[in-house]
């Protein structure tokens, strides 16, 4: 019995893998995109290839806002998680949405999930040209001040590098293809894996 209590302490502890939730809407969901190809499992394949442990669950709702992110926010991201990239506000913007109400929604949500101990990377968005020069000042604004207030991880533009690239969009002109969504994982990679550093050496 001695000698078995002797190997249990001798055999280290395997770290568990760092849960990451994708919450989001329609391009965090992966629209128009088969198996493998969204932008959850492209990241948690990108993330893998470079050594990180780590599982990406996708959150994501087609269509959803910052108020219907809010009100499922609870029940879409497990206790267990440990952290959430939040990507929501394109839909309110493309509704025209007043700036005020998707930064009250965003704020409450990351209140909420750093009550729970869940660390947060906010994916920030940009308004389309067509609704004015105000109207896009106010909107994104919002996303940095909100990374600043709450200290959270913070990536300006979620579609950097592909928005308004055909090429990499499906024909509706808004949504990531396959190779755009590529591109999104690359360019968000370094946050993600600054954000994953925290975790580094501290999970049992």
């Amino acid at each position: 019995m001695l000698l078995a209590a002797g190997l249990a302490f001798a055999i280290p502890v395997q770290a568990k893998p760092v849960q990451i939730v994708g919450f989001g809407d329609s391009l965090m969901a992966g629209y128009g995109l088969g198996p493998g190809e969204g932008f959850t499992d492209q990241l948690q394949e990108a993330l893998r290839a470079k050594g990180h442990d780590a599982v990406v669950a996708n959150a994501g709702v087609s269509g959803d806002t910052t108020s219907g992110g809010l009100a499922r926010l609870d029940w879409s991201v497990p206790d267990e998680t440990d952290l959430v990239i939040l990507e929501l506000g394109a839909n309110d913007m493309l509704r025209g949405v007043d700036p005020s109400i998707v930064e009250e929604n965003l704020d409450e949500m990351i209140v909420r999930l750093k009550a729970r101990g869940i660390k947060v990377l906010l994916a920030g968005m940009v308004a389309a040209p067509n609704l004015g020069p105000a109207y896009g000042k106010a909107f994104g604004a919002l996303y940095p001040r909100l990374a600043q207030k709450h200290d959270v991880f913070f990536y300006p533009f979620f579609l950097d590098g592909v928005a308004g690239e055909m090429s990499l969009l499906h024909e509706d002109g808004m949504h990531p293809s396959a190779d755009g969504v590529r591109i999104m994982v690359e360019k968000i990679m370094p946050v993600v894996e600054q954000a994953l550093a925290v975790f580094s050496g501290s999970r049992p």
